[in-house]
């Protein structure tokens, strides 16, 4: 029997990547040393995090990833993060990067909301030469705080609003499904798109197909983040797949944060017969202790996807994203030539 074909080596794009929970443990682990902070031992331990999935899942989860970004204070900080982000991307395979950031929870240590995106988007420019990929950024609004914070997070973003290494690339909105009033956050979204950057919102993870046509409706996302759930509702799956709106899919994830009980409940085949264009992302490796190719070791080792189908996820991720049409050209042809090649 011919051996699989090398998932690292399947040029592909991540789309789903957040800023803190991008990190290293060993990375988490010196910047509280050296600022005397004291972590839960689970941010430490080599086990993925699993909480149920209910509001206090949610609680703990989000108590965790906010003592992780504690740790993150200063230029060199955010710098190291963006840069070992980009590296281990790299390693994976990935050609493009799009990494998510809320820069109001770094402004404290570095002058201002401004400034930290500044300094994230520095660094996403020397790493993507450096590490050989495209890094671009994804600002996000946080869906605990006011959606007046949104709109002056959306106007930032607009300032830099571009499709190369090193640029806002898109506006996203995250944080707990259940809270906030998602038409409220409309007009920040509507000052992105005047932008031209993506609408990438969370949605259909932690609530169900009635939150996912809500956010159709008022948010009009190019790609959903997570949006999983989708799947429990054929017509409205079928509406999604239609509008051409692509699923960014964190399988390990979705079982970690108790959305489905196992690997084998998330319904990654679903979306793919219904010809939905899916980018698997890692979320948070940081506290699911799963990066990008764990999440393509699934789509074929748990949900028994063929490398004909395995390659056409990646080409998914590659078209979803806000890459050029040269870099994606580039990376198109990649992965002709990775299922065109023997193991």
């Amino acid at each position: 029997m011919q051996p699989p074909r090398d998932l690292a080596r399947l040029p592909k794009a991540h789309l789903h990547l957040h800023f803190t929970g991008s990190m290293r443990v060993t990375t988490l682990a010196e910047m509280a040393a050296a600022r005397r902070l004291a972590l839960p031992q689970v941010l430490l331990d080599a086990h993925p995090l699993q909480v149920p999935g209910d509001e206090r899942g949610w609680f703990r989860f989000q108590r965790l990833y906010d003592a992780a970004r504690a740790c993150v204070r200063g230029e060199g900080d955010l710098r190291r993060v963006v840069d070992e982000a980009a590296a281990d991307d790299a390693a994976e395979g990935s050609g493009r990067l799009e990494i998510q950031v809320d820069p109001t929870s770094y402004a404290p240590w570095v002058g201002g909301i401004t400034p930290a995106l500044e300094i994230v988007l520095d660094e996403a420019r020397a790493a993507s030469t450096r590490h050989g990929l495209e890094v671009g950024v994804i600002v996000a609004a946080s869906r605990l705080r006011h959606p007046l914070d949104a709109r002056t997070l959306a106007r930032l973003a607009a300032r830099y609003a571009g499709d190369g290494p090193g640029e806002v690339v898109g506006f996203g909105l995250s944080n707990d499904e259940r809270r906030g009033d998602t038409a409220a956050f409309a007009p920040a979204f509507a000052i992105a798109r005047r932008a031209g950057l993506a609408s990438v919102p969370h949605g259909g993870e932690l609530l169900g197909p009635a939150h996912v046509a809500e956010v159709l409706d008022t948010l009009a996302p190019d790609r959903l983040g997570h949006g999983i759930r989708t799947a429990e509702d054929p017509d409205l799956l079928r509406r999604a797949v239609d509008a051409g709106v692509a699923f960014e899919v964190c399988p390990s994830s979705n079982v970690s944060l108790g959305v489905y009980w196992s690997a084998d409940d998330v319904p990654l085949r679903t979306l793919v017969d219904a010809g939905a264009t899916v980018a698997l992302g890692a979320d948070d490796p940081l506290l699911f202790r799963a990066r990008l190719v764990d999440q393509y070791k699934q789509a074929r080792f748990v949900h028994g996807l063929p490398d004909e189908a395995i390659a056409d996820l990646a080409r998914g991720s590659i078209r979803a994203s806000r890459a050029s049409s040269s870099t994606k050209a580039t990376l198109l042809a990649g992965v002709d030539t990775w299922l065109a090649t023997p193991a």
